[in-house]
């Protein structure tokens, strides 16, 4: 623990945004970063708890919070980064568009807000860019064995780099025309620009790993061909299946689901040409149940919808199923519509 007292002495501080009336007018990204030294003093709010919740409980991939707020804190910036890199393969990328539950198990978080971990986290890996520490991690000896990944999304991408560190050959197929997965074409570039996720993408092809794109396992390449073409086979493959719902005038035109919504929108935003418009009357975006309530594929698409030049935009459902954030780490509705939001009962209208 680098600061005992460091959660007393100092407020949170989150990181500042672009001005709304700048970032709705264009897909770069909204948050920026603090200086180094209040990084630093962020960092010095850990408590290293005897049971850290946020490690433990709150993170997925059991991110070594504490022990990398500790040498950010230190000035160690290397040795957080090896840190972080020990238990997550796409750190600026978890950085930027994570929920950050770790935030809401913050032990701090019960009577204050809590450690502002996502955007250390994020400082990090950045740092690591910049500074040249990020760089092709060849394996010293192949294995011999061919592997396959099914799907390029957050799962595929992280598995295909570790099995190509372990010494195997492997292989990456994606049906759509770019790697990425969801994180192409299902997450605005204002919350995660693609530039970012290139960068990784041509670290793991320095590696070794091969992708192959417009391939769908299972009609383009079946089964059998995978099991005897490869050692392993990895699903990592996410539903594209939406939820529709039943409602008056479902069926009319400007309606869509949320994901074919914001793939067509993202990939106008990357260059592309479509070949139908997708401008948006309705966007919409079922949870589970089949209910229509403000999701993340919701909040995104108002967002979209914003700065293609809508002038109101509700995101609707019922008042006890709104998203209420528990920490100011989580996901804001309001927050990631980029425009403001006024809340009106069971909806939330972005202005």
């Amino acid at each position: 623990m680098g600061k005992v007292t460091g959660f007393i002495e100092y407020q949170r501080e989150d990181a500042p945004k672009r001005p709304v009336a700048e970032r709705v007018g264009d897909y770069r990204e909204i948050e920026q970063s603090l200086p180094e030294e209040r990084l630093r003093r962020q960092a010095a709010r850990c408590m290293d708890c005897g049971v850290p919740y946020c490690h433990t409980f709150g993170c997925p991939l059991a991110n070594r919070i504490p022990d990398w707020n500790d040498m950010v804190f230190r000035g160690q910036w290397r040795r957080a980064l090896e840190l972080l890199h020990a238990t997550n393969n796409l750190p600026e990328v978890t950085g930027r568009i994570c929920p950050a539950t770790c935030e809401a198990s913050c032990t701090l978080g019960i009577n204050a807000p809590p450690v502002s971990i996502r955007q250390i986290e994020l400082a990090i890996v950045e740092r690591g860019w910049r500074e040249g520490w990020i760089v092709p991690e060849r394996a010293p000896r192949r294995s011999g064995k061919r592997a396959v990944v099914v799907g390029s999304g957050p799962a595929g991408l992280a598995a295909a780099q570790q099995l190509a560190r372990a010494g195997h050959d492997v292989v990456v197929y994606e049906k759509a025309d770019r790697p990425g997965g969801i994180l192409r074409y299902g997450i605005p570039d204002f919350k995660l620009e693609k530039w970012v996720l290139d960068r990784r993408i041509a670290q793991l092809e320095a590696e070794g790993v091969v992708f192959e794109t417009r391939v769908e396992a299972g009609r383009d390449v079946s089964v059998n061909y995978l099991r005897r073409t490869f050692d392993a086979v990895v699903v990592a493959a996410g539903s594209r299946v939406p939820r529709d719902v039943r409602l008056p005038g479902r069926d009319l035109a400007g309606v869509h689901l949320a994901m074919d919504y914001l793939t067509a929108q993202n990939r106008r935003v990357a260059g592309d040409t479509l070949d139908a418009d997708l401008s948006a009357t309705a966007v919409l975006a079922v949870a589970r149940h089949g209910r229509a309530v403000p999701t993340e594929a919701g909040v995104n698409s108002g967002a979209t919808a914003r700065r293609d030049g809508t002038r109101r935009i509700i995101a609707g459902g019922p008042a006890h199923h709104a998203r209420t954030p528990q920490a100011p780490g989580g996901v804001q509705p309001a927050a990631a519509a980029a425009g403001g939001a006024k809340r009106r009962g069971g909806l939330a209208a972005c202005a």
